[in-house]
């Protein structure tokens, strides 16, 4: 359904360290860049994902109530990821990561807050 995510940030290089440590623990190769306006993109085939200052000029804020999530293998790709994003100066939010049951099943979740504030998920689907 998309093609690309993109989210703004307002100290470039600490949210490309963050994605590189936190995509990288879900098997993401690290960002590529900066392009000619100053992004980084992380592509897999399944679609791609940058960060980057607004085009506006304005600073970077989250959306509220926004959430992008990540697919994850594994489980343990689950906790990686929540582990290399809080070394990586993301914050830990909502519950610890781990199985959530809803109305989608049963789901592997972790959830952080990028160093801009932008909330990001990995979720791994058993079965």
């Amino acid at each position: 359904m998309f093609t690309h995510v993109t989210v703004g940030a307002n100290d470039i290089e600490a949210s490309r360290r963050f994605y590189d440590a936190a995509l990288g623990a879900l098997g993401i190769d690290p960002g590529s860049g900066p392009d000619a306006m100053g992004r980084y993109w992380w592509r897999t085939r399944m679609g791609a994902f940058a960060i980057g200052a607004p085009i506006d000029g304005e600073p970077a804020c989250h959306a509220n109530g926004g959430t992008i999530g990540f697919h994850a293998k594994t489980p343990e790709m689950v906790q990686a990821f929540h582990e290399a994003g809080v070394a990586a100066g993301g914050a830990a939010i909502e519950d610890p990561p781990g199985e959530r049951k809803g109305p989608f099943g049963t789901l592997i979740l972790a959830y952080l807050r990028d160093p801009s504030g932008n909330k990001i998920c990995a979720m791994h689907r058993p079965g």
